[in-house]
């Protein structure tokens, strides 16, 4: 590749000391002292004023790939880009500008000085960029940091027992399931054993395709249960001990000493926690996955093909098939991408349907109800509680709505997820204030759920007038919350 760099000072001999001998450079200096000094530290230098058309030929300008200017002068600058696109139309400009003025605005400039167009492909900001590095070093400190809590944490650990529950939320999804994943084999490094327990269902198709073509070692289990009794220690991933967890007893607790999620602080976890507990929740990342990632990457913990699979694609779920990425989300996907098994990911997200869950899908769709862009959905009676999501996800695609809510009655309470495509609307926000007061409810800005204990409905004598009374609150509550008039 061949590169001109205009300008031989401070910064144009940096630059080109950094690409000597990977790449064909040859530097444009005016000053004539300057020139010679660079020709005898051995690098190839044409002498003259780089603004002009006859010094960029005897560069080479119609050959190069890469046009390098360092100038500081802005009527400088101006010229010089000028002047090179005027000789070569297509080669790329790379420019170092002052923080007062963006490349658009010098566009602009030498159009109405030149009355030509002009592009600059690159332009460098000297301050920003002194600003992006000590971020970024901030940002390594601030991982490297976190790494070294847990690592801690887990050394600890293993002086006062040899082994860690870690528990996810009753019906775990793929970041859940990938992130006890990665929490298991950092657990296992710093020398403890692990299981990995649940105590719900895993009814979505997707998510059993993702533990059978993974396989993954989980067990369920029921509230106060010996296998989870005989560990010491407990660590909750991707869930909060009074979130959507129903496991674990009061005197558990006791034993929890690792908590990392990405959804908000749930209230009152500081006074039912004990103090020496890692906390690593973050509502600003989009996927646990992503924290575990940073983890891995920190920690340089051998990752298996399996787990670089499960990690993106917890990712990919949780961000809505990376449609709404954070930094960390961002740079756990850079850090996994190299691992990833495509054709594991492509059975993961392409597994068959079953048959309970298309007539659920049919059921959501003949129950539909719509209030303006609202869409609410009553599924009856049911045994997969991840078809609710399913549903709620597919009715979403339909013209004219922004917010969907689906409901049905699993076993002894009612799940709710909800949905919303409008930027004006935190979903989590209002199933919470919706909920929030008869049961549990919360989430993310576009997606949520929610629990209800059938207990209050008890009183209906049937099925049909327990589903009609349930369909009257539910709507009424979330309508309420959305700040919408039924009728």
């Amino acid at each position: 590749m061949k590169i001109l760099i205009l300008g031989g000072g401070a910064i144009g001999r940096l630059i080109a000391e950094a690409l000597k001998g990977e790449f064909d450079i040859t530097i444009v200096e005016k000053d004539n002292l300057r020139a010679k000094a660079l020709s005898e530290s051995g690098f190839q230098v044409i002498q003259g004023d780089f603004s002009y058309t006859a010094t960029l030929l005897k560069a080479g300008i119609d050959k190069a790939e890469l046009a390098i200017i360092t100038a500081a002068d802005i009527s400088t600058i101006k010229r010089t880009i000028h002047v090179v696109r005027t000789n070569n139309k297509n080669l790329p400009i790379l420019t170092i500008l002052p923080d007062e003025i963006n490349a658009e605005e010098l566009e602009k400039e030498i159009k109405e000085e030149f009355e030509t167009d002009v592009r600059i492909d690159y332009a460098v900001y000297p301050r920003k960029a002194v600003v992006s590095a000590i971020i970024r070093i901030v940002e390594h400190l601030g991982e490297r940091k976190n790494a070294n809590l847990l690592a801690r944490t887990l050394q600890q650990l293993k002086k006062e027992g040899d082994g860690i529950a870690i528990i996810v939320h009753d019906n775990p999804d793929p970041d859940a399931l990938s992130s006890a994943m990665a929490l298991s084999i950092i657990a296992q490094n710093a020398g403890l054993k692990t299981r990995i327990f649940y105590g719900g269902e895993i009814t979505h198709h997707e998510n059993r395709a993702f533990v059978n073509i993974l396989g993954i070692d989980l067990r369920k289990v029921s509230r106060g249960s010996y296998e989870l009794k005989r560990f010491p220690f407990i660590a909750l991933i991707d869930c909060q001990p009074n979130g959507n967890l129903t496991i674990l007893e009061e005197e558990d607790l006791q034993k929890v000493k690792i908590i990392i999620d990405h959804h908000q602080v749930l209230q009152h976890l500081r006074e039912i926690l004990q103090n020496n507990v890692f906390l690593d929740i973050r509502p600003d990342v989009n996927a646990s996955a992503s924290i575990m990632a940073e983890y891995l990457r920190m920690m340089n913990i051998e990752m298996s093909e399996t787990l670089a699979t499960g990690l993106f694609y917890g990712i990919y779920v949780d961000t809505k098939r990376f449609s709404k990425l954070g930094h960390t989300d961002l740079k756990a996907i850079e850090f996994l991408t190299k691992k990833v098994n495509y054709e594991l990911l492509d059975k993961i997200e392409h597994p068959d349907i079953s048959t309970e869950t298309a007539e659920i899908l049919a059921r959501a769709i003949m129950n539909r109800r719509i209030y303006k862009n609202i869409l609410i959905s009553n599924v009856g009676f049911i045994r997969s509680r991840d078809a609710i999501a399913e549903s709620a996800d597919f009715l979403l695609r339909l013209e004219g709505i922004t917010t969907v809510l689906v409901f049905g009655i699993v076993d002894d309470r009612i799940e709710i997820s909800a949905r919303t495509r409008d930027v004006r609307v935190n979903i989590g926000k209002v199933l919470k204030e919706a909920f929030g007061g008869i049961g549990s409810g919360g989430g993310h800005s576009q997606m949520g759920g929610a629990r209800i204990p059938l207990g209050i409905f008890t009183l209906a004598k049937d099925k049909s007038s327990l589903l009609r009374l349930a369909e009257e609150a539910i709507t009424e509550k979330f309508l309420e919350a959305m700040k919408i008039k039924e009728g």
